[in-house]
């Protein structure tokens, strides 16, 4: 019964969303085509619900000759490739903020495991051992509150297995307020391997 609720409430939450932030939307994008070329938006691919394919929208953050489909935790050297208004967009989590239009058009939710890349083999099959691929990804999550990049793959997987044990109303309202708290103090982003070692 919830997950038809949940459907819902995404619905009438990324609706209202889009109504509230348009002005920001906008300022957004003309900071972003001042600071650097390339187009607004970053379309990566991703997988939703069991697996299905579908291009994850972002504020574009990094430069236009970033190396596609690789996480920015697992790039050398990601500081060359983020842009100045991308920095701050990153650190505020706005870059996320287009994921509005992807929970509207019923690609995501806003609860839920954060969507792998169509390439994060070892992800994708350490969440199939716990269910987590059967559920729609989230703009944030349970594993994203408790570690989010720097949290092992095997760890995240079992966190996101938790999630969908435990799917309830009462658990995503938990978890919506718990995000709030970890954008403000920018808790667990890990930009580049080399940063990502010293966690370890």
């Amino acid at each position: 019964m919830y997950p038809l609720t949940k459907r819902l409430i995404d619905i009438i939450l990324s609706f209202a969303a889009i109504l509230l932030f348009w002005p920001i939307f906008i300022f957004i994008v003309i900071l972003i085509k001042i600071d650097s070329k390339g187009p607004v938006f970053f379309k990566q691919k991703r997988l939703s619900k069991n697996k299905k394919e579908f291009f994850i929208l972002k504020f574009r953050t990094m430069r236009t000759d970033t190396p596609k489909d690789m996480p920015t935790h697992m790039l050398q050297h990601p500081d060359m490739f983020i842009t100045k208004i991308g920095k701050v967009l990153r650190k505020s989590s706005l870059d996320e903020l287009p994921q509005i239009i992807n929970i509207l058009k019923g690609e995501m939710s806003i609860i839920g495991p954060r969507p792998a890349l169509w390439n994060q083999f070892d992800l994708i099959s350490e969440r199939d051992r716990y269910g987590a691929n059967s559920v729609y990804p989230g703009l944030t999550g349970w594993a994203q509150i408790n570690g989010r990049d720097e949290l092992p793959i095997n760890i995240k997987a079992k966190l996101d297995g938790d999630y969908v044990k435990r799917l309830s109303l009462a658990f995503d309202i938990e978890i919506f307020f718990k995000t709030i708290f970890t954008v403000l103090k920018s808790e667990g982003i890990v930009e580049g391997v080399k940063e990502r070692q010293n966690w370890f």
